[in-house]
């Protein structure tokens, strides 16, 4: 660096002071101005972590002192100043002049923040040699103006200058850090050298072949004195962070405190690295940057998670309670009796089908069936109602056991694969064709009392393996023996508001129920019914589905109303949208006049999903879609909603690529498997592809079938059909 003698030969400042003469012994770096008119400029080196070194690492940190005091004005308190930027974009482009620096963001950054220290300097400078006496106390009188730094320093702002620093606040700060830096700890030995060009000479002495050196060993040379001895306590401090490098891994390093600021004992900063001075950051330092505070929503997220996890442990745990009391009972009342010899199921053992009923029906695995007297499990009495099954099979890899198994500890049912469970007994399906004949012999005993008795259809005897229907049987059996038997009977459904948004009441004739019974077309009442099922399973007492999820009612949005009466149609799609004031799916059976789709409708973000099971466009059902663009615009019109030009006539239809059936029956099963598989997925946004859990070509006859079993065991369950 050029000594102010030197510099203070020639006065002339850079291009932007040239015209000022300066007489005064200040130091304005004269020989780099003289070369930068040759077209001269300077190199500079980088170490590993991104700070300036090198023979010309002085001169350059010098040269930016000059250029902050000719640009950067005393008055100025805070760095980050927006107003500054311009002054700033004038000292980079200057360095850029003189010094071979690559002009990226990276550099830029370095050499202003270096610059924002030396402007701090210069301001502490100017307050200790005129504001402060020899007892570095502030001084009453008015200090006088400093002549010989005029050519930096107009009166105007030597006068704001003075002020903001004879203000209280600003002298409480001053000697708090006064105090806070008149002792310190572990001295800082090395003057003006720094960390960066510290390290850099203490491996050109020992011809290192190391880039850098660790933070701890940079700490320690730093406060080695002249005479080269180490005081016991900072040589301490060395010691410990050499033991704890055994011990920490870098991630551990990175990540929470480093080796240095643990053996010290005091906090962490962020965007510095202890012990490796100006410009070492994390990112630099570990080439990767320190791990961020997770957001509001991540940590909200994180939290749903676990409240999941408790309220799914809370739920296994009162399972096993229950399990433990209910064996208890038995033991206490039974242990000596003949136990669970069920005369449906053939005695000794059986292959058979194991079915769940929660949260949908469907078959889970295959094993076979114990059905012993006096026969135990796990030397306990079984619970009543249930059986004791081995698992061969399972079919769903996530299903639960209906009792868990206290004894291995076991709740899922892919981990009871060979072992043997409690399983209820309306949910075991033999695989023989004895069951066959037995459900036969029972149809056969009700039917004696019928005047007109018809057998059960053929299709339904099952052979060995296949599927059993067993709750369609059993309403198939009720219908029979009921006054549902005899043409034009009918039963009531009602449909509360929450539903379809109006209180109504379903219709549900013998025929429709033939419909199930034979596998044909379906009419609304059966849609609606199934509605009315899944509204009662899976939407009653959960807000978070009820809130999600709507209906729009077939009986009042169809085809034939639509070319009839569009008005109503439109006013009561409005209605029901208006309903809502988060964002909600509203789900549409739409039946054309001969098929069954649906429109999952988000009036909201003004998305309409189109699942049709026949791979058809919305562009074949004009009216249809001209229906439900114009009551999302009315909607939009009366909550005041403002949309984009571009988006103001675009409502976005997208065409969701969901199973496909095989032949012109099966469009009102689709349809509702369709919104079973919607509200279980839980989301507002339906994939294009289809969900990836229910994602196929086709669905099976066994899909369909299970679709049957709900709507069955419903009827049954409400008592809408009894003898």
């Amino acid at each position: 660096m050029a000594s102010d003698q030197e510099n203070s030969q020639d006065a002339n400042a850079p291009d932007d002071t040239s015209e000022k003469e300066i007489t005064r012994g200040i130091t304005i770096m004269k020989s780099i101005i003289r070369d930068r008119d040759k077209a001269v400029t300077y190199n500079v080196n980088w170490n590993a972590d991104n700070q300036l070194i090198g023979s010309n690492a002085a001169k350059l940190a010098s040269y930016i002192g000059t250029l902050v005091r000719m640009h950067i004005p005393i008055t100025a308190t805070r760095w980050s100043n927006k107003e500054l930027g311009s002054a700033k974009d004038k000292i980079w482009t200057e360095i850029l002049r003189s010094f071979n620096i690559e002009d990226t963001t990276i550099r830029k950054k370095y050499i202003l923040q270096l610059a924002g220290k030396r402007h701090r300097g210069w301001r502490t400078f100017l307050t200790n040699k005129y504001l402060k006496d020899k007892e570095i106390f502030f001084v009453e009188y008015d200090p006088e103006y400093p002549v010989k730094y005029a050519i930096f320093i107009t009166e105007e702002e030597w006068v704001a200058f003075v002020a903001q620093r004879r203000d209280e606040n600003f002298k409480k700060v001053s000697a708090t850090n006064r105090e806070r830096a008149s002792n310190p700890t572990y001295a800082y030995k090395k003057g003006r050298l720094g960390y960066a060009r510290l390290e850099e000479k203490i491996l050109d002495e020992t011809k290192s072949d190391a880039t850098s050196l660790p933070p701890h060993v940079l700490w320690k040379e730093a406060r080695v004195g002249k005479d080269g001895t180490v005081r016991d306590d900072v040589q301490h401090i060395y010691d410990e962070c050499e033991t704890l490098s055994q011990s920490i891994s870098t991630a551990e390093d990175q990540e929470n405190m480093s080796v240095l600021s643990r053996a010290l004992n005091v906090p962490e900063y962020p965007g510095r690295v202890r012990g490796k001075g100006h410009g070492c950051t994390p990112t630099s330092l570990y080439k990767n940057p320190r791990r961020r505070n997770p957001s509001n929503q991540e940590v909200m997220e994180t939290l749903q998670a676990l409240q999941a996890q408790v309220l799914q442990l809370q739920k296994d745990n009162e399972r096993y309670r229950c399990m433990e009391k209910c064996s208890s009972q038995l033991k206490e009342t039974s242990e000596k009796a003949s136990i669970n010899c069920q005369n449906k199921f053939p005695e000794g053992i059986s292959s058979c089908q194991l079915y769940l009923s929660s949260p949908t029906y469907r078959l889970v695995g295959k094993g076979k069936v114990h059905n012993t007297s006096g026969d135990l499990l796990h030397h306990r009495p079984l619970p009543d109602g249930h059986l004791k099954v081995s698992v061969d099979v399972v079919l769903d890899k996530d299903a639960l056991l209906p009792i868990p198994d206290i004894v291995s500890e076991t709740t899922l049912l892919r981990d009871a694969i060979g072992s043997f469970v409690a399983w209820p007994l309306d949910l075991i399906f033999i695989d023989d064709e004895v069951f066959a004949q037995g459900s036969q012999q029972l149809s056969q005993k009700i039917g004696s009392r019928q005047k007109n008795k018809r057998d059960l259809p053929v299709t339904y005897l099952p052979k060995k393996g296949a599927f059993v229907p067993r709750y369609q049987i059993s309403l198939e059996t009720l219908v029979d023996s009921s006054d549902m038997a005899t043409a034009g009977a009918i039963r009531l459904l009602d449909m509360e508001e929450d539903i379809f948004g109006y209180s109504c009441t379903e219709t549900i004739g013998k025929e429709d129920l033939e419909h199930i019974f034979r596998h044909q077309e379906l009419g609304v009442g059966v849609i609606h019914t199934y509605i009315r099922f899944l509204y009662d399973n899976f939407m009653r007492g959960n807000d978070q589905l009820s809130n999600r999820f709507r209906f729009v009612s077939s009986s009042l949005v169809n085809k034939a109303l639509i070319c009839r009466e569009p008005d109503s149609c439109r006013k009561y799609l409005v209605k029901r949208f208006m309903a809502s004031s988060t964002n909600n799916l509203y789900l549409w059976p739409y039946n054309s006049g001969c098929h069954w789709l649906l429109l999952a409708i988000d009036p909201l973000k003004e998305v309409v999903y189109f699942l049709n099971s026949i791979d058809g466009e919305w562009t074949n059902y004009p009216d249809m879609k001209q229906l439900v663009d114009t009551s999302i615009k009315v909607f939009r019109s009366q909550r005041q909603a403002r949309v984009p030009r571009t988006k103001s006539s675009n409502i976005t239809w997208i065409k969701v690529q969901c199973p496909l059936q095989r032949n012109g029956i099966d469009c009102g099963y689709f349809v509702m498997r369709f919104m079973r598989e919607i509200i279980n997925m839980n989301q507002i946004e339906i994939p294009i592809t289809y969900f990836d859990e229910y994602k196929c070509a086709h669905y099976t006859r066994l899909q369909l079938e299970q679709i049957k079993e709900e709507l069955c065991q419903y009827f049954i369950e409400k008592r809408l059909i009894s003898i």
